[in-house]
């Protein structure tokens, strides 16, 4: 979990993939966080990533370092925990200016039962689940 959180934030953004119906949604993200031993994101419960995930919490999630991308696949599982959403907020203090923890809006998804697969065109692909 931890090389995967360490290459998110080297990325910078990355990118996920939420359903709507039959439709696939995919949009930039940057939000990646470490609490009590679970790989969390972070949005607002009123955006439609929100709502997409809390209808189908299956995600899957794409970065690309320039040499290396990597793709996971979770469930992503919504935690209500203002502590959790704090933590998160210690990371990207940025976000205070639209989120605060128990503000009803702020949302915090761990990422369950995850695959993710590092690859590039110089080396077979590995995948590790967390």
């Amino acid at each position: 979990m931890q090389e995967i959180y360490d290459f998110l934030k080297k990325c910078g953004a990355y990118y996920l993939a939420t359903g709507e119906g039959d439709q696939p949604r995919v949009r930039p993200f940057g939000t990646i966080d470490i609490y009590k031993d679970r790989l969390y994101i972070q949005t607002g419960l009123s955006k439609d990533v929100a709502k997409q995930m809390l209808a189908n919490p299956k995600v899957e999630l794409c970065a690309f370092d320039g040499q290396t991308w990597l793709r996971v696949a979770a469930t992503a599982v919504w935690d209500d925990d203002v502590d959790a959403q704090e933590h998160m907020l210690q990371g990207y203090p940025h976000l205070r200016a639209m989120y605060t923890p128990g503000d009803g809006n702020s949302a915090v998804f761990w990422l369950k039962d995850g695959k993710a697969t590092f690859a590039s065109f110089t080396a077979p692909p590995r995948t590790v689940s967390f």
